[in-house]
């Protein structure tokens, strides 16, 4: 069977699953899966397990202490020998929603959009990946390379528990395929994403009353804003280079000149070589202050995904969309995912597979029905390309 043949028949088969794969989204999304919550993760990976053991395909439950399980899928098809290297399917089950969200933010089916917490990001796309493999299945598509999809419990609270098993299984990997949501009502694919990081800037002052003896004390707080003013100026758009101070404290009372103050920075770049000058200007700073202290804590813990790691993925993407009659575009996405930490090590990423939809992180977050057979037609079609 031809590429092309084969894409719109995979395209074909999900349309008629749409039905199943809502079904699947609402038992997904009815597991209630917090990042900070042990037993509910838990739980939803044990269900996840299922779903995926019900395909045929091997499955293993990689135990944590503290954070949810992870789960580590393996799918291999290709006859008449070994396959030739091995492609990575990423993603996370865990939410930013507590449990209980249930209650005032219910799984719904409405115009065409089917609402709740975790839809969007990124369960949907979570579903659209099993089907992709079912769709596969029935195709009786001869794939050339293993398939592992991994499913982690802890992408938004920074990976801490999962980066080391991603970044081994990503080594292993000639490709790895990110099923973030897309961006936007088109469903562009993420190309490109910004390094992300986070830095303490405490300032060391010296306290003093604030009417007897003012000229003893060293205010942590005035350096602190000279210091914020200053990192200000690093910021520059135009190349995606943004430091924001949003979170401020010091001192202990208005009488007295603060001996401490301290902000928490939020740090992007577009690019490699921008983020390790702004890590170094951070690590550069000096008081203005006679006797002041400057402590500089933390720093980027996502690499930027630059395009080069994903223009030749995307291409084929795009080639694969097209074949099935389906328009496809690009973005570069202000926000981190585990995607950035494969790029980083060299290995071909794209990102931004999952659901086209809106609203992660609030109430309205949803994901739209019919694109969900476009996306998992899509998947399948560069699972068997490669």
């Amino acid at each position: 069977m031809s590429e092309t043949a084969l894409a719109k028949g995979l395209l074909q088969g999900l349309r008629a699953r749409l039905p199943a794969m809502t079904e699947t989204l609402r038992r997904l999304v009815l597991a209630e899966s917090p990042s900070l919550e042990k037993k509910p993760a838990d739980r939803c990976c044990r269900l996840l397990a299922g779903e995926w053991r019900r395909r045929g395909a091997r499955v293993e439950i990689l135990r944590e202490k503290q954070r949810g399980d992870h789960l580590r899928v393996t799918w291999q098809a290709a006859r008449g020998g070994q396959p030739r290297g091995q492609l990575l399917v990423l993603g996370h089950y865990d939410t930013v929603y507590a449990s209980g969200t249930l209650r005032t933010m219910p799984f719904r089916v409405r115009g065409g959009k089917a609402y709740g917490p975790g839809t969007f990001d990124m369960k949907g796309g979570i579903v659209q990946a099993l089907y992709a493999l079912e769709a596969l299945q029935e195709a009786q598509a001869e794939l050339r390379k293993r398939i592992v999809f991994l499913w982690t419990s802890d992408e938004e609270i920074g990976s801490e528990s999962s980066r080391k098993t991603i970044e081994e299984e990503a080594r292993r990997s000639d490709a790895v395929l990110v099923l973030e949501p897309s961006f936007g009502p088109r469903g562009l694919l993420k190309t490109a994403r910004k390094g992300v990081g986070e830095a303490e800037l405490i300032v060391h002052g010296r306290a003093s009353h604030a009417g007897l003896a003012p000229q003893e004390g060293v205010n942590a707080v005035h350096e602190l804003a000279r210091q914020i003013a200053r990192i200000e100026r690093w910021n520059d758009l135009r190349r995606g280079i943004t430091v924001n101070a949003d979170m401020v404290e010091g001192g202990t009372r208005v009488n007295v000149i603060a001996e401490r103050a301290r902000a928490v920075l939020d740090l992007r770049a577009l690019t490699i070589a921008d983020m390790h000058k702004v890590e170094r200007r951070l690590h550069a700073l000096r008081p203005e202050l006679p006797g002041a202290r400057i402590e500089v804590r933390g720093g980027f813990n996502r690499a930027p995904l630059e395009r080069t790691v994903s223009a030749g993925l995307y291409a084929q993407a795009r080639k694969l969309a097209r074949e099935m009659g389906l328009a496809l575009g690009e973005c570069t996405a202000g926000g981190g995912s585990d995607g950035n930490l494969t790029g980083a090590l060299g290995v071909p990423t794209l990102d931004g597979l999952g659901a086209v939809g809106d609203g992660a992180h609030s109430a309205h977050e949803h994901v739209v029905l019919r694109r969900m057979p476009e996306r998992a037609a899509l998947l399948a079609a560069l699972l068997a390309a490669a």
